[in-house]
C-alpha cells in the first residue's frame, strides 16, 4: 500500500486531494513538525478484495486449493485445555 507524508498545514489546505488519495487506497501519514502523529487510511476491504490485492502486488501466492489440515504442534498433558492452562498461569 502506498503512503504519503503530509504536514498539518498542507493537509488543512489540500484536504480534498488527500481524501482522493485515500479513496484510491493510499494511506496518508500526518506529521507535526516532522513527527508522525496520525494516519488517514482507507476503509477496510473485505477479505477477498484484500487477498486479491496481495496476490496482484506479489505479497502472496495461492494456487486456489484448500490448505491441508495439520496435526497440532503441542499437546496438553493431563486434563484441561490450553485456555485453562493460560488462565491458571496468569493467576
Amino acid at each position: 500500500m502506498a503512503q504519503s507524508l503530509v504536514s498539518i498545514r498542507e493537509l488543512k489546505s489540500r484536504l480534498s486531494h488527500y481524501l482522493r488519495l485515500t479513496r484510491k487506497g493510499e494511506s496518508v501519514v500526518i506529521t507535526d513538525r516532522g513527527l508522525p502523529i496520525g494516519r488517514i487510511v482507507p476503509i477496510g476491504q473485505d477479505l477477498d478484495q484484500r487477498l486479491a490485492t496481495m496476490r496482484e502486488s506479489g505479497q502472496a501466492q495461492w494456487s486456489g486449493r484448500k490448505l491441508r489440515s495439520r496435526a497440532p504442534v503441542a499437546k496438553v498433558r493431563g486434563r484441561g485445555s490450553v485456555a485453562a492452562l493460560l488462565v491458571e498461569d496468569r493467576e
